[in-house]
């Protein structure tokens, strides 16, 4: 592929750019751009959400009068202000599009999956490196309220060696997605896996690291599925540690998001975050309610005593906070900072991922 890099206008030093805004467009307004990022993007004072991708339906403006609807991703990337792009486009397009998104000179905050393949991932990296460029993964559940409380829970040690911990995403949906993308065999990256099985597997690493070895097992059980619709984990890790990652499209009954369990007691978890939802009736990330749950989804902490004695304790989960991705790419971007999903963490998952 033809490096463009070159031909670009020099651009500013990083001590010119430092504190400044980064401008960042986005290549799609579908559901992930109008929830996951336009917000983000015009409330925190990090970035100047310039411009967007619409090929059809000219949806950004009514929101955003001063965004800028282009009707190519050409046009998009020839925009030289822009420094940030959002590839947030099918599965199937990631990575071609983040390699022409690299090559026109931006940094790049890519939805996951990140490709289909290891052999992609490690291209797209090396790509990155070769260009001075950063690309970012993005991976908001490490931001979702019920993870943030597991991951103190488990780092305060109160639950003493783990044995168990089970993660679950679960849904109930009998139709097939509109999008034929999603539902098509034939189509990269497809299925369950690649979707909920992303945020799961990026979770697990984010706390335990990559396991030693892993088994999977997947499904398909809605009528005229070509795509698993079902599947799960078990993860092997040092010192007997077994985790369990399910997450299935016909689950009647929703089971807890999180259950973990060590020597020394329990924490069993509902998926409550209310991130997604508030974003989707347009509520901003600056308003004094957000990522807050409801009241009556407290974590439920168990610890037996020496005697056998039982401890039971309600805990409130902390607040969710999809910003704290957006400042990871800022501090990335701007000051050099390592950001927290690393390439290494891409790389174990794809190989959970692909295998």
């Amino acid at each position: 592929m033809q490096n463009d890099l070159e031909n670009k206008k020099v651009s500013p030093s990083s001590a010119d750019l430092e504190g400044a805004a980064i401008i960042t467009g986005l290549m799609a307004y579908g559901m992930s751009g109008r929830i996951f990022h336009a917000p983000f993007l015009t409330t925190n004072h990090g970035f100047k959400f310039k411009a967007v991708v619409e090929r059809h339906e000219k949806k950004a403006g009514l929101r955003y009068p001063d965004v800028i609807s282009y009707n190519s991703i050409d046009e998009l990337l020839n925009d030289d202000e822009i420094e940030l792009i959002v590839v947030n486009t099918p599965n199937d397009t990631h990575f071609d599009f983040t390699l022409k998104a690299l090559n026109a000179g931006k940094h790049v905050l890519l939805e996951k999956p990140a490709a289909a393949t290891s052999a992609e991932v490690k291209i797209m990296f090396d790509t990155a490196k070769r260009l001075n460029r950063h690309l970012m993964l993005y991976q908001n559940r490490r931001w979702d309220s019920g993870f943030l409380q597991v991951k103190e829970v488990i780092e305060s040690g109160k639950l003493g060696q783990l044995i168990e911990v089970y993660f679950r995403m679960d849904r109930f949906k009998r139709a097939l997605s509109p999008k034929r993308f999603k539902e098509t065999a034939a189509t990269p990256a497809n299925g369950l896996v690649y979707d909920l099985g992303a945020h799961l597997i990026d979770n697990v690493i984010c706390l335990f690291g990559k396991p030693l070895s892993f088994t999977k097992t997947t499904g398909i059980y809605r009528e005229g599925s070509e795509v698993a619709d079902y599947f799960n984990y078990h993860l092997s890790y040092p010192n007997q540690l077994n985790v369990y990652l399910t997450s299935g499209l016909l689950i009647a009954e929703i089971l807890p998001g999180f259950a973990i369990h060590g020597t020394e007691g329990s924490f069993v978890k509902e998926r409550c975050d209310v991130q997604e939802a508030q974003l989707d009736i347009g509520m901003l990330p600056t308003d004094k309610d957000y990522g807050i749950e409801p009241a009556g989804s407290d974590g439920k902490l168990v610890i037996m005593g020496l005697d056998n004695k039982r401890c039971e304790e309600w805990l409130p989960a902390p607040k969710g906070n999809y910003n704290g991705l957006f400042e990871a790419v800022y501090h990335t971007i701007r000051n050099n900072a390592l950001y927290p999903v690393t390439e290494e963490h891409v790389a174990w998952q794809l190989e959970l991922l692909e295998a």
